[in-house]
């Protein structure tokens, strides 16, 4: 897919960059982690774009899409997956680190491999590679480790207002032999000294507006309007309408979740309940050039 406004996918990328240093810039081991989302997304804002999605903050066995909501007293420990997004007129940058926020060298070995994973995973992103060859370098840089990588968590294409836009770009010798085309796309390895898989957990307080529907309340529909205009097909958070609508805003969500408008993500925990590493940048492929709007 030959992308337009490719300006605005190139800004998404340095907002994106700014706010990843700004955020290592503030973590530190026991800082709330809804003062740390908050403050991430209000940088985002800050320099020019909007969240693409909640931050995703993802401790330790966590893999993925744990967002703090309001009232969460979490402090940030352990091996904190920092996952945010940004995008300006939709076109989306996404890009993840890992901190070790603890003195373990179990950590720093995890965090040492996602990191070396996503390298290779970008030698290997070219025209015309087959999508199998780039799992299988991910794949040979964290088994080199003797750690695996998790191999039902995949990076993905990108399009406008699309964060997950229907290509799977594996983590492991998929055999796949799709080509890549032009576009925009997430590689992001995901490491584990454990099962190499992830289970649904709890659900994150994460959405997505899934049909277009109504429903019968005056209030959850003045809510539903909100989200439809605002976040145009992105994912959300409870925690946002909260800070929309207050509690009134939660129970209006609820409504909307049980007319079955909404898909209510849930976090991601690895099988084993080992710790995982993350790691991610955004790469967008033209025809004569390879653009990591991230790094």
């Amino acid at each position: 897919m030959v992308l337009e406004n490719l300006e605005n996918w190139i800004k998404a990328g340095k907002i994106a960059t700014e706010t990843r240093a700004y955020a290592l810039s503030i973590v530190k081991k026991g800082i709330p982690l809804v003062e740390l989302a908050e403050k991430i997304e209000a940088k985002i804002t800050e320099l020019g774009g909007l969240p693409a999605f909640p931050v995703n903050l993802s401790i330790n066995e966590i893999a993925a899409h744990f967002t703090p909501s309001h009232d969460d007293k979490t402090p940030a420990h352990g091996l904190l997956k920092i996952d945010l997004g940004v995008h300006v007129d939709g076109c989306i940058a996404d890009t993840a680190v890992s901190v070790n926020l603890e003195d373990d060298k179990k950590n720093e070995l995890l965090i040492e491999a996602a990191n070396e994973a996503l390298n290779k995973a970008i030698e290997k992103f070219e025209l015309g590679a087959e999508l199998g060859e780039v799992g299988e370098a991910v794949a040979s840089a964290v088994k080199s480790r003797n750690l695996s990588p998790i191999i039902n968590l995949s990076g993905h294409s990108l399009k406008r207002y699309e964060l997950h836009a229907g290509l799977n770009i594996p983590n492991y010798p998929s055999g796949q032999s799709d080509k890549i085309e032009e576009g925009a796309y997430a590689i992001e390895p995901f490491v584990t000294d454990g099962n190499g898989k992830v289970i649904d957990g709890k659900p994150s307080g994460i959405y997505l507006l899934e049909r277009d529907r109504q429903v019968r309340d005056m209030f959850a529909r003045k809510v539903l309007a909100h989200i439809r205009e605002k976040y145009k097909g992105l994912p959300f958070c409870s925690r946002w309408i909260y800070k929309e609508f207050g509690s009134r805003g939660l129970l209006a969500l609820r409504q909307i979740e049980k007319a079955g408008i909404l898909h209510h993500y849930p976090i991601l925990v690895e099988k084993s309940r080992a710790r995982v590493a993350q790691a991610e940048h955004t790469i967008i492929l033209t025809s004569n050039k390879k653009i990591i709007t991230t790094l």
